[in-house]
């Protein structure tokens, strides 16, 4: 082949290589700005979700690295590079790194819900997997709770969501469930009447829904009432120290008595037989 023939062939494959070499340049520049678009826009989408910041970024960077091996697939497909077992080897990998992952992969996707749908917040005071505590840090993996003892107890997310989860702060208001005894010789409306006036003298009691004092039992050795007050979840227990001390010191002052249990004992004789 000459000089003659050789040019035209050359130009021919230069010209048929380097427009593909350009549609794959420009693929990858074109995509790789879509894909920054788009993972700004979903952070931004979640954002105005009012959805952590750190669900947020981390969704963005996964959709940007999930859009850009897709550039780079098709910008390879366009240089008549075969893609498939590019994928085949990028779902292997993928299948082993999540079979690796699986706890942390659970721990995530746990944290990810609660931060989207807030079955408590930070603050809030919970039990959940074992433990209970005031919420300090809810993060991706793992969520941070303050016991009542000032001990910090780490919870992965997912034993969180895979059993039921007690949040006493959500409603704002919790009910104070007490007992009082009273002996069989006192006089009940006394009684009532001692312990509404308690009830009364004390602030942090709601007014609605209003405190219940009820005749609940009557006991081996008392007669039994259940006093149920309300409060806001930050006095609960507060109150409910206060509220047994002072209902203590008022029966007290009107001669009331909590009786200790007790056993009537009767003895018999019986005539010694000849």
């Amino acid at each position: 082949m000459d000089l003659n023939q050789l040019l035209p062939k050359m130009w021919e494959v230069m010209t048929f290589y380097g427009l593909k070499v350009i549609a794959a340049i420009a693929i990858l520049v074109v995509g790789r700005w879509v894909a920054r678009l788009i993972s700004s826009i979903t952070r931004r989408l979640m954002g105005k979700a009012d959805i952590d910041p750190t669900v947020s970024s981390f969704t963005g960077s996964l959709v940007y690295i999930a859009l850009l091996v897709f550039v780079v697939l098709a910008a390879l497909s366009q240089l008549g590079i075969q893609t498939t077992s590019f994928i085949a080897v990028l779902g292997a990998a993928g299948l082993a790194i999540g079979l690796a992952l699986q706890g942390s992969l659970a721990n995530f996707a746990a944290g990810f819900l609660m931060i989207i749908f807030k079955p408590f917040r930070v603050n809030d005071y919970i039990e959940g997997a074992g433990v209970g505590g005031t919420v300090e840090e809810i993060h991706i993996f793992t969520t941070t709770l303050k016991t009542p003892d000032n001990k910090t107890v780490i919870v992965p997310n997912a034993k969180l969501t895979s059993d039921n989860i007690v949040n006493y702060t959500a409603k704002g208001t919790r009910r104070v469930d007490l007992t009082f005894g009273i002996g069989y010789q006192d006089d009940i409306d006394k009684a009532k009447k001692v312990i509404a006036e308690v009830l009364a003298n004390d602030s942090r009691i709601l007014k609605d829904p209003p405190p219940q004092i009820a005749l609940a039992g009557l006991g081996e050795s008392s007669v039994d009432f259940v006093v149920r007050p309300w409060t806001t979840a930050q006095d609960y227990w507060s109150v409910y120290f206060d509220i047994t001390e002072k209902v203590k010191k008022a029966f007290d002052a009107n001669a009331i008595t909590i009786p200790y249990p007790q056993r009537d004992v009767h003895v018999y004789q019986h005539a010694k037989a000849d």
